[in-house]
């Protein structure tokens, strides 16, 4: 029928394909039209079959799902994309994978009438997202607004020290730098956050829990 979504599974574990031909193959109005088990299988695949969405696993023998995603859109940009993992890594993960031009990032467990609806609507351009990871994606956007985003990594190590009670003195020990250039980068922060004083920078990363690991 030619409203039929056309999708390509990539995934280097033959069950898991065989798994998602078994969950999609009763439904109507989607057509599994091919597998890839790694990167390489999968640039041929899609340009050869022309699929509407691909499932993606997120590690590849090859590679990862997210560097093939990124690929597969900037050759294919019709195609929509969505990514499966085993399990959820930190919220970096989720929103490379977005910034790559996914539509969705789900669980291999998903239930069989939700993986249909995810793929009808990221055949559409809409995003489906597990639970988990839209948090941690609306967690990775509050922290890239807020004011220490700017912050260099060493700066962040200066302020962590600060916020431990060190003195410029210490942290130059700490870091093996000259007290002068500590003394520069306290400048910085302060500039940066809007603070007076080392005393509210240090209260500023402890509210942002900066200082856990200090």
């Amino acid at each position: 029928m030619p409203d039929e979504i056309r999708v390509l599974v990539v995934d280097d574990h033959e069950v898991v394909r065989e798994g998602m031909r078994l969950l999609l193959g009763e439904a109507d109005d989607i057509d599994l039209v091919g597998q890839a088990a790694n990167s390489k299988e999968a640039l041929r695949e899609v340009a050869r079959l022309k699929p509407d969405v691909v499932l993606m696993d997120l590690v590849l023998p090859d590679g990862n799902g997210i560097d093939l995603t990124r690929a597969l859109k900037n050759q294919h940009p019709e195609v929509q994309i969505i990514m499966l993992t085993g399990s959820f890594g930190d919220e970096l993960r989720v929103q490379e994978a977005m910034q790559a031009g996914a539509v969705g990032y789900l669980l291999k467990d998903i239930l069989r009438a939700d993986l249909i609806l995810a793929i009808k609507r990221g055949a559409a351009g809409k995003v489906s997202l597990h639970p988990e990871a839209q948090e941690q994606l609306l967690k990775s956007t509050l922290q890239e607004q807020a004011p220490h985003a700017q912050l260099t990594s060493r700066e962040l190590d200066v302020l962590k020290l600060i916020a431990s009670g060190n003195s410029n003195k210490k942290i130059a020990q700490s870091l093996f730098l000259s007290e002068g250039t500590i003394k520069g980068y306290v400048s910085i922060i302060l500039d940066k956050l809007g603070l007076a004083d080392r005393t509210q920078a240090a209260l500023y990363a402890h509210k942002h829990g900066l200082a856990r690991d200090s």
